[in-house]
């Protein structure tokens, strides 16, 4: 029987926390270790703390490493400390939850050793968990986009945000997108908020057409997609100094506007961050101070209004809204006339629990139909990534709008096909 490993105890301010199991390896091809990860965020705890300090906390937890399957926890685990303070919120569900909020280091460090590699705050103060203080632009690329189009979308936002008398606060999103925060006055609730993303995403489209969409559905998208929806109440993004599951390890870091126009998102890692965090402090450190009005933004939702300019779709497990838009794909509405079908033909081809799962069902799909497969462009391929209650899933459709009509194939049934929403409907 293998050893059991010892434990690590660190006092962090006085108080005391266990790193259990501090060896094993969390990113396997970076060769961290869960102790790494806690020291990393110990090294940048004051500007991770600022993002998250005094918010309500969603944990997502990778048990088995980054490389592993995770699951969020919006409940507080029972076992944590009695230091670690919680705070009730309600969601769309009518359901209610104590969840987390971390003031400091110690708290930060006790949430890693759960298995949390990514911190998921609320846009909502725990003192008034129902006006979000921040507004969240969400830069979302679609497949094939460049980088110089998300960093040329980012500084368009910044433009019309001066417009707005607003201070927006770029980072990279540690991924392929951008996010920019912009902190406002706890003045309005969350359907406003949204509202207010919304029309701030249509006005960019409008300025970017060839590069920028607000567009809900992935069929209609193109380019860099401004994701209005994170604003949303439930809706959670990772905040800066948020290490992201991927093999190198990358980082959420905060930017400086100047640095956008030539950053590079690989260079941002759980390694090279403190460093930079060491020379140049917190680049995000101002934002408590530049709160805004959405005054100036509401102006903007009422022009959309009165230009007849209807709501855009919501997630699709929030219910449905007056005045929203119709909450089905244009290419499966009944009233879609028919050459907008033809336009954007989709078939699904995956649904799993697994990504690997899903792209090795592609694969499959692909070897079935070779020539639909060779025809395929980069951005015809769509995976989702499905959250449902605690856990992702994944989906991947096909769209066949550059096969011709008579060589393409038919809907056939997923493969995978496995019930992930079944259990959480019942």
């Amino acid at each position: 029987m293998a050893k059991k490993e010892e434990a690590e105890v660190l006092t962090i301010d006085g108080r005391e926390v266990t790193v259990t199991n501090p060896n094993k390896l969390y990113f396997k091809a970076a060769g961290v270790t869960k102790l790494d990860l806690v020291k990393y965020y110990l090294a940048v705890a004051d500007g991770a703390l600022r993002g998250i300090r005094n918010r309500p906390l969603v944990l997502k937890r990778f048990v088995d490493g980054a490389e592993g399957e995770p699951f969020y926890q919006k409940r507080a685990p029972s076992n944590k400390p009695d230091w670690l303070r919680t705070v009730t919120l309600s969601f769309p569900s009518g359901r209610t939850a104590e969840e987390l909020v971390v003031d400091d280091a110690a708290g930060l460090a006790w949430c890693t050793n759960t298995g949390n590699i990514e911190l998921h705050p609320h846009a909502v103060l725990a003192t008034d968990v129902e006006h979000p203080n921040e507004l969240r632009i969400d830069l979302d690329p679609g497949p094939g986009v460049p980088w110089e189009h998300v960093r040329a979308v980012a500084l368009e936002v910044r433009a019309l945000l001066t417009e707005l008398k607003l201070v927006g606060w770029p980072k990279t999103s540690g991924s392929r997108g951008m996010h920019v925060n912009v902190r406002i006055e706890p003045r309005w609730g969350f359907a406003e908020v949204r509202q207010c993303a919304l029309s701030l995403s249509r006005e960019i489209e409008r300025r970017l057409p060839a590069i920028a969409t607000s567009k809900w559905w992935k069929e209609e998208r193109h380019g860099v997609f401004l994701d209005y929806n994170q604003n949303a109440k439930d809706r959670t993004t990772c905040s800066a100094y948020s290490v992201r599951p991927l093999p190198d390890a990358r980082v959420s870091a905060p930017l400086a506007w100047d640095e956008v126009d030539a950053c590079n998102p690989a260079d941002f890692t759980l390694f090279t961050v403190p460093k930079r965090y060491a020379e140049l402090g917190d680049r995000h450190a101002g934002i408590d101070d530049a709160v805004g009005s959405l005054e100036p933004l509401l102006e903007l939702v009422a022009r959309d209004a009165s230009s007849g300019l209807a709501d855009a779709p919501w997630p699709p497990h929030y219910r449905k809204m007056d005045g929203e838009a119709p909450r089905v794909a244009p290419s499966r509405a009944k009233s879609a006339p028919k050459p907008k079908r033809e336009v954007h033909p989709l078939v699904i081809v995956a649904n799993a629990r697994k990504k690997e799962d899903a792209l090795a069902g592609l694969e499959r799909w692909k070897a079935r139909h070779p020539r639909a497969a060779e025809l395929l462009a980069v951005d015809d391929v769509l995976v989702d990534s499905m959250r449902g209650r605690s856990s992702t899933w994944t989906r991947i459709r096909v769209n066949l709008r550059h096969v011709p009509e008579a060589e393409r194939p038919a809907q056939e049934t997923p493969d995978p096909d496995e019930d992930v929403m079944g259990a959480w409907k019942r």
